[in-house]
């Protein structure tokens, strides 16, 4: 079954998506696919309405039957992402309520890699940061409940520095990595993300590409 990515769907998607006849879903995933589609061809100012429409095989009345506007589009399509998302950070068994452990980076890496378009595109554009900035806070209000479980003596540097600095070089290391064409599996990724990142579990032993 396909996500609202075009690509491999992990369930579940969304609260909405899971209550919205499957024909209506169809449709936005067209429109969606429609607007990536055009994202890696055109300049984002030159993404319409009437673009979208036409890539995507529909009218624009259908498209204004699902979204309000484009800008409506993109937030609703950022809202699926972070759903999508947290429900992978909060599905890991017998998990710490602050620990983000090494089998919620690889869930959380494979489904990145399943949709991998959808990510490469909309976190790679300067012109629509909302993905980017929603996924951010995300990973920031993981990283501060972890940090609230610390002691101040714990920490070598300021927590709200430790904060800023573990989630944007976490983005940023996703970023690359898809621009890259992913060159390490999501596992050996979540390894080394585990040694880096301040708050996560470190590993003793030495680790070998894959």
């Amino acid at each position: 079954m396909l996500s609202i990515y075009g690509e491999r769907k992990r369930e579940p998607m969304s609260k909405t998506s899971q209550r919205t006849d499957p024909r209506v879903l169809r449709t936005r995933q067209l429109i969606r696919d429609a607007f990536i589609d055009l994202l890696q061809e055109i300049e984002f100012e030159k993404i319409t309405v009437n673009r979208i429409a036409e890539r995507a095989t529909i009218n624009r009345v259908t498209f204004y039957l699902h979204y309000r506007d484009i800008p409506d589009m993109m937030e609703k399509m950022a809202d699926d992402m972070i759903y999508e998302i947290h429900a992978i950070l909060e599905d890991v068994p017998n998990q710490s309520r602050f620990d983000i452990d090494l089998s919620t980076l690889v869930k959380m890496l494979e489904h990145i890699a399943e949709n991998s378009n959808f990510y490469k595109v909309l976190l790679a554009s300067k012109r629509i940061p909302v993905f980017t900035e929603r996924l951010l806070k995300l990973i920031t209000s993981r990283i501060e409940k972890r940090a609230a479980s610390l002691s101040a003596s714990a920490m070598s540097v300021p927590k709200d520095i430790a904060i800023w600095y573990g989630s944007s070089a976490f983005i940023g290391t996703i970023v690359y990595w898809l621009r890259n064409d992913m060159p390490y599996t999501p596992h050996y990724l979540a390894k080394q993300l585990s040694l880096l990142a301040p708050f996560t579990t470190k590993y003793d032993q030495p680790i070998e590409p894959e």
